[in-house]
């Protein structure tokens, strides 16, 4: 323990201290005075959207700017490569044209051309918009030379408290990249470089009408062969685009409500085959519904759903549980993506008290069916509004009946990234003689302290019949982010009682004390490296009811990364596991009560995300419950031009104990290949040997706007010899302006 401790006041002090020779503890000036600003420009004529910009006399009349400074490899320098951006619009659509000049356009890198697709590890150009001007909430836009359209969602400036248990992508914390809107874009490719042309209905977003409304605002452009991130408000290493309380500032709109009546019918056809019974029992479905959407105002929305559906979504990435806890699985369906951040309160993947997964889909992945309801959601003056209520059916065979989900969201913001918030949820039972219910009661508040640090917590109760004590659970943190030190010290606290049945619970009943200590150390090229991120961090869990250490981890790391796009981390952990019941951790093997003391060995290594081939793996060997484990995941990535994308990777346990020794292996496929980027096809095969099971999800998409289109969706569960159940799915829905 001493030598654990002594290594953890070590790693501070040479964290903490003083800024090595060499480092640039410069730019603390622009960071600290005040953020550029510009305009946007009235227009009596649209642009063609063709991508033809310097052809294209409208956008000649409008003056350009072109400041634009690295925070990526060479913090504080210009951009490498000329670019101008000019701002317009009109009543209908809000306009922006991007003219991205490369002196050697044949080394402009695309790597997908999907939609949605990354943008990191290709040439692209993305803003974010603060249309509130609040510094906390936004929206991003972003394309790259092949024409993607790229949107998501921002709230609390896309921070979550962090957690290693989040595994998946899907919305996660404050940034929702499924969050698809209706707007279109267009890009050329010539020997200046690539231009990108943006139409953004004012339908598509939210925001007060008005004379002179200022936004927020903040561009950042990615130049691919130099690795290359530059963005237009200076933001420092430790931050990205979504750090709106960095933005810079939009000004000359004049906005009208410009009406928003939005119909989005479906109609589905789907054969569903089932081999699990005999004889094989093959069944035939027609089915209907849709969304209404309605602005009331242009920043509070109304949406109405009927007989939901989600058949075009992408199945969960399968996990193993080698532990006690539960595992996590993020949202991926639409209709819950849109605006999540505001019902989100808690702490992601460990304390969730909304978990929009909780409603539609029962233990085991028993899909629910969504009868209907209705979300109000949106922002009055500087408080955020979300109400939610929908109702499921029963499930004949599950045991599961009909209920009625509930929640209240309201966040008032005040000035200085500070705010407080209440949340209330409500789960009750609908069937015949069904009294139960289930209700989650929540304050929560962040108190910022300029741009570099903020403290923030939540309390919460919990009401459920035959449950009267220690239904609570609070957290405190603090979080210091500035001068490429990243300083994190928080407490969680979790009653044996506490009980949200519409939440989600990694663990149940601990206290839980953690810190963290990193530090961005610019190396400006030397040895080929662009950062150093040295950093410590420990947490442990200490059981509610008998006060006994039930897990411990004390990590210290550091991260290589070099100029060329490859990254090495090199890790060690100090754990401790106490098992107080003894529990099945694989078919046959049980894990003893005792208290379990090991270290481990942790290694990732992550080459150029931007090459036809990049290689992902991560590694943990060490002790683990008196014996010992070798945990690999890891996956290769190859494309072929932008249009063929493909991830092939395996997650490996080798676990060895003094009782029994098991395997356990994942193996996963993921390909797409786009003809356009609105049409695509898509796969995930995986194959879990504990279960024996094959699954396959494949998916064609036809997209029109906001995630509408044609979809055909291929669904298959199988053994070894056989296959379990398997369908396929045809569905269309279509989106109707009815307000133009």
């Amino acid at each position: 323990m001493f030598i654990r401790l002594q290594a953890f006041f070590i790693t501070i002090s040479l964290v903490a201290g003083a800024s090595p020779a060499g480092s640039q503890n410069s730019l603390n000036t622009p960071y600290s005075s005040s953020r550029p600003t510009t305009k946007a420009y009235l227009l009596s004529k649209a642009p063609v959207l063709d991508g033809e910009i310097l052809e294209d006399s409208v956008w000649q009349t409008i003056p350009p700017f072109v400041e634009l400074i690295q925070t990526q490899p060479y913090l504080g320098k210009p951009v490498s490569e000329h670019t101008e951006i000019r701002i317009a619009y009109d009543r209908d659509f809000f306009y922006l044209s991007a003219a991205c000049y490369d002196a050697t356009p044949d080394k402009i890198i695309i790597s997908d051309s999907r939609r949605d697709a990354s943008l990191d590890a290709t040439d692209a150009f993305l803003f974010i918009l603060d249309t509130y001007k609040d510094g906390q909430n936004g929206f991003v836009f972003g394309t790259n030379p092949a024409g993607i359209e790229y949107d998501a969602q921002v709230d609390n400036e896309g921070q979550s408290n962090p957690n290693a248990n989040r595994q998946q992508g899907g919305r996660v914390g404050g940034i929702n990249v499924n969050w698809d809107a209706s707007w279109t874009v267009k890009t050329k490719v010539d020997k200046n470089g690539w231009m990108a042309e943006f139409a953004i209905p004012f339908r598509t977003l939210r925001y007060n009408s008005g004379k002179n409304q200022v936004w927020g605002v903040n561009f950042q452009r990615n130049i691919q062969k130099n690795n290359e991130a530059a963005y237009w408000s200076p933001i420092p290493v430790e931050f990205n685009l979504n750090r709106l309380s960095l933005e810079g500032t939009l000004t000359g709109l004049d906005l009208e409500n410009p009406g928003n009546l939005k119909v989005i019918p479906y109609v589905l056809g789907k054969t569903t085959s089932n081999n699990l019974v005999v004889p094989l029992k093959t069944t035939t479905d027609a089915n209907f519904g849709g969304d209404i959407k309605y602005s009331i105002t242009p920043a509070l929305t109304l949406d109405l759903t009927y007989n939901t559906d989600f058949a075009q979504v992408e199945v969960d990435d399968q996990q193993v549980n080698i532990d006690r806890f539960n595992l996590f699985f993020p949202e991926k369906r639409p209709f819950f993506l849109e605006n999540a951040g505001q019902f989100g309160v808690g702490s992601t993947g460990e304390v969730d008290l909304f978990f929009s997964r909780r409603i539609g889909i029962g233990s085991g992945g028993v899909q629910v069916p969504i009868i209907g309801g209705a979300r109000l959601s949106g922002k009055i003056n500087h408080t955020n509004l979300g109400l939610l209520s929908l109702f499921t059916d029963e499930v004949d065979g599950a045991g599961i009946a009909k209920n009625n989900f509930s929640i209240a969201r309201v966040n008032h913001e005040f000035a200085k990234r500070s705010t407080i918030g209440g949340l209330f949820i409500n789960k009750q039972g609908m069937g015949p003689g069904e009294d139960h219910y289930n209700r989650t009661f929540a304050i929560d508040g962040k108190l910022g302290m300029g741009n570099k640090a903020q403290f923030s917590g939540f309390f919460a109760k919990t009401a459920t019949p035959g449950i009267k004590e220690s239904n609570h659970s609070f957290k405190l943190l603090y979080n210091y982010e500035w001068n490429k030190l990243n300083v994190i010290m928080g407490y969680s606290e979790l009653g044996t009682g506490f009980n949200p049945e519409v939440g989600f619970l990694l663990r149940n009943s601990f206290r839980k004390p953690e810190a963290t200590v990193l530090y961005h150390w610019r190396m400006n090229g030397k040895a080929g490296l662009l950062e150093l991120r040295p950093h410590i961090s420990y947490r442990s869990y200490w059981n509610y009811g008998n006060k006994k250490l039930e897990t411990g981890f004390l990590h210290i790391d550091n991260h290589w990364e070099w100029e060329s796009g490859l990254e090495i981390h090199t890790g060690i952990n100090f754990t401790t596991e106490g098992v107080f019941v003894p529990f099945e951790i694989s078919s046959g093997i049980t894990v003893p009560s005792g208290t379990y003391n090991h270290h481990e060995a942790q290694l990732v290594f992550m080459s150029n995300t931007s090459k036809n081939v990049s290689v992902n793996i991560r590694s943990i060997i060490g002790g683990f419950f008196g014996g010992r484990r070798t945990s690999t995941t890891g996956s290769v990535n190859v494309r072929l031009g932008d249009k063929f994308t493909s991830e092939w990777g395996i997650n490996n346990n080798v676990v060895r104990l003094p009782y029994g020794d098991f395997n356990t292996n994942i193996f996963r496929s993921r390909i797409s290949y786009s003809f356009t980027p609105r049409l695509y096809v898509q796969s995930l095969i995986q194959f879990n040997d504990v279960l024996d099971k094959w699954s396959m999800n494949m998916r064609l998409g036809w997209l029109q706007q906001s995630n509408t289109g044609l979809f055909l969706v291929f669904n298959e569960n199988r053994g070894l010899d056989r296959f379990d159940n398997r369908s396929f799915t045809l569905k269309y829905s279509r989106m109707f302006d009815v307000i133009k």
